[in-house]
């Protein structure tokens, strides 16, 4: 956040890159020191002003919010580590000091939001975090960008008035805005259906922050007209951040304090995880447009997360929080192949791309594996939290059966569409207009890195897990 405004003065070519990356490269290592420690059974905290909580405002950093540290931290360094060459051809020289200005202020915001133990200042983050992608989505040359900001604009708005009329409303009851504090004082009120409603009003608004199905129809258009760095460090970050804060609030302030409300929470969350599962996964078979094609990806994968969730036990919650992270890495690097393939490509449809296997192959063999991991091929990251979801429904009997039928059908769907890009990438018809050679080095160089983590950690995934299964212990332990 300090680094902001001094990012915007950087005119010279180059150095407001540099500091970015800088910025980002330091806040990543920060996130692996802060794994280190939690690791270690340290729970790192911050007292502003060192007033205590629940007076003051506090800081905390938990398995949870390392997990998201490490995607958010990750993905913007990789982005922008990479990113430099496809930034030039999209943002004006003149203009990128004040994009990477932007970039500074959504990373602080998205950090920020996993790091506050406060709900209030979540939302102060949460809105630091969206003025800021607003900008970055509409700072490329597509002018489509702008309506699409527009409507992201009016349901991010939408989303956070819900948010924050919500925590209003338990402010209203308990008196306190810490989350600890939160959960114990709502033990305290006797009606408790202000806190209900509450529920409701947080539920609604952070779905419509992590494009839960049906109110997802925000995000294609912003994955899509976004500069592709830009669309690389929203698919990777954004939506999971959000949800991020709707288990916390969950799981650690309603599940334990709201009577049956694991059956409400699963009754409301499991139809619409399988339906985003189906529809997402459905409709991205028919789009023509690469970039639009994984943003409904995008929408059928936050299915599969919900889908652990809502089954609310430790081993459906473990799987939704590895997907989180494995899903970070899949589409993370496959939009930086759409990032390599974009500097060579005259569009991004699907027949756009015929002919690029034998131009581009380290591109193409980069945006397989990053496919593969997403469709969960074993072997790939994937796979490895797709059988964690499969285990967990086993368990469920029935209707475990028929949801695990559903995780199936989203693969093979996911199969397809896939196909239609490998298909297009290896057809030599009408492959003249592409340019021959490959991306900018350093551009080829963090996707192919992108790419081989999804095989990293397919073969050896203790880390996530590790930091999954504790996350998800801590997040139900006040549950009987």
């Amino acid at each position: 956040m300090l680094a902001a405004p001094v990012l915007a003065l950087l005119a010279p070519r180059g150095l407001a890159w540099a500091a970015a990356t800088l910025v980002s490269l330091m806040a990543f290592a920060i996130a692996v020191q802060l794994t280190i420690l939690v690791l270690a059974g340290q729970v790192p905290g911050y007292f502003m002003g060192s007033w205590p909580a629940p007076f003051g405002i506090e800081l905390r950093i938990d398995d949870f919010s390392v997990l998201m540290l490490l995607v958010l931290t990750g993905a913007s360094t990789v982005a922008l580590i990479g990113g430099r060459q496809s930034i030039d051809l999209e943002i004006e020289t003149e203009r990128q000091p004040l994009f990477y200005s932007a970039w500074a202020l959504a990373l602080a915001g998205l950090a920020g939001i996993i790091v506050s133990a406060d709900a209030f200042n979540v939302f102060v983050f949460m809105e630091i975090s969206s003025l800021a992608s607003y900008v970055l989505i509409a700072g490329g040359p597509d002018r489509r960008a702008l309506p699409a900001v527009f409507k992201y604009l009016i349901m991010g708005t939408i989303g956070a008035t819900f948010y924050l009329i919500g925590i209003g409303l338990i402010y209203l009851m308990t008196g306190t805005l810490n989350l600890a504090d939160m959960e114990l004082r709502i033990h305290e009120v006797g009606d408790q259906r202000p806190i209900l409603v509450a529920a409701g009003f947080i539920t609604v608004g952070l779905a419509l922050k992590a494009a839960v199905f049906p109110l997802h129809v925000w995000l294609p258009n912003a994955y899509t007209y976004a500069p592709n760095i830009v669309s690389v460090f929203m698919a990777a970050c954004a939506t999971k951040v959000s949800l991020y804060v709707l288990l916390r609030f969950d799981f650690f302030v309603f599940q334990q304090n709201l009577t049956q409300h694991d059956i409400q929470f699963a009754a409301f969350l499991m139809p619409l995880a399988v339906a985003a599962i189906v529809v997402g996964s459905a409709v991205a078979v028919f789009e023509k447009n690469l970039k639009r094609l994984l943003a409904y990806s995008s929408v059928a994968q936050v299915g599969y997360i919900l889908l652990g969730a809502s089954l609310v036990s430790v081993a459906g919650l473990t799987a939704s929080l590895l997907h989180m992270f494995n899903h970070a890495l899949a589409k993370g690097a496959l939009f930086m192949a759409v990032a390599c393939l974009a500097t060579r490509l005259g569009g991004l449809r699907i027949p756009d791309l015929r002919g690029v296997a034998r131009t581009m192959p380290l591109t193409t063999a980069a945006l397989v594996i990053a496919a593969l991991s997403l469709i969960g091929i074993p072997g790939t990251a994937g796979f490895v939290s797709k059988w964690y979801l499969i285990s967990a429904l086993l368990g469920m009997g029935g209707l475990g059966i028929m949801l695990i039928a559903v995780v199936v059908i989203g693969s093979l769907l996911a199969v397809v569409y896939v196909w239609r890009i490998v298909e297009s990438l290896r057809s030599l018809e009408n492959a003249e207009s592409n340019k021959p050679g490959e991306a900018p080095m350093m551009l080829l160089l963090t996707t192919m890195a992108a790419s081989l983590a999804n095989l990293w950690f397919g073969l050896s995934p203790a880390l996530p897990i590790e930091l999954a299964q504790r996350s998800a212990a801590a997040l139900l332990v006040h549950l009987p």
